[in-house]
């Protein structure tokens, strides 16, 4: 049964779509059942994935509107996980669901008969509480959520963990911190360094121990349709997301484990 992850941080340019594409790829390449949901107007983890998000047959948004099944909507990606692709039709997806009763619920409803299927279930989120956001974090276990270790990240992040809190009260009462991850990170930089060390004192082992570093393969690797696993996985940046899918593995062990002693 998958466990259903939101990369999720009202903040942009932090890294979600950089860590949602490389965390599936590297999850795959373990190897696990895996699907990436772009919930993302922008298409930005559709074609990083290698997928042309303007031919695609079926998207997000078809199924957010009931127009098309999970099952139709989603492609295999050259990597070995698959991926329902998502495009600027999110923005109407978006509109049309306004005066819909249950719209928080509609990717809920969609996944959980793909559950079965996959290990993991990644879903990019926008860069906003949006409610394309809330509906993954209506459908999601967990909320994963990178950041980069500057000044005004601690507010950010104390502020996404209130709205979490206050959404697990009316509509995903199970829905957990699966980490903070620190993303882009400069090692030469004391302000990135301070950040990191009140971040791991504030939330303790809720921060990943994977650091996830500047790097320019990183950043050409979308430019080719690829993740950093496809694209040079000797890189310091696919080092750090295959150590992160460790993590994330170990992490769901310790859980099974508890459930099982229990």
């Amino acid at each position: 049964m998958a466990r259903i992850i939101a990369i999720a941080n009202q903040k942009g340019g932090v890294g979600k779509t950089t860590t949602a594409v490389n965390l599936a790829a590297a999850l795959a390449a373990t190897p696990q059942r895996v699907l990436l949901v772009d919930l993302d107007a922008q298409g930005n983890a559709t074609m990083g994935s290698g997928i042309d998000k303007r031919e695609v047959a079926a998207s997000t948004c078809d199924v957010l509107l009931e127009e098309s099944s999970a099952t139709d909507a989603i492609v295999a990606t050259p990597e070995g996980f698959d991926l329902m692709p998502g495009n600027t039709d999110l923005t109407a997806a978006e509109i049309g669901l306004m005066d819909e009763e249950g719209r928080e619920q509609r990717l809920k409803r969609a996944l959980d008969p793909l559950r079965p299927k996959y290990d993991y279930i990644i879903i990019d989120c926008p860069p906003a509480l949006s409610l394309l956001t809330l509906n993954a974090l209506t459908a999601a276990d967990s909320v994963l959520v990178p950041m980069q270790c500057e000044y005004y990240a601690l507010e950010g992040l104390t502020s996404l963990l209130a709205t979490i809190e206050a959404l697990k009260g009316k509509l995903n009462p199970g829905l957990q911190i699966e980490g903070v991850l620190r993303t882009m990170f400069d090692v030469r930089n004391n302000l990135a360094n301070a950040v990191s060390a009140e971040l791991v004192s504030h939330f303790g082992n809720q921060v990943f121990r994977t650091i996830v570093p500047r790097n320019v393969r990183l950043a050409e690797a979308p430019s080719h349709g690829q993740s950093i696993v496809g694209y040079d996985r000797g890189s310091r940046g696919a080092i750090a997301y295959l150590g992160l899918a460790g993590e994330v593995l170990r992490r769901q062990r310790e859980r099974d484990q508890q459930e099982k002693a229990a």
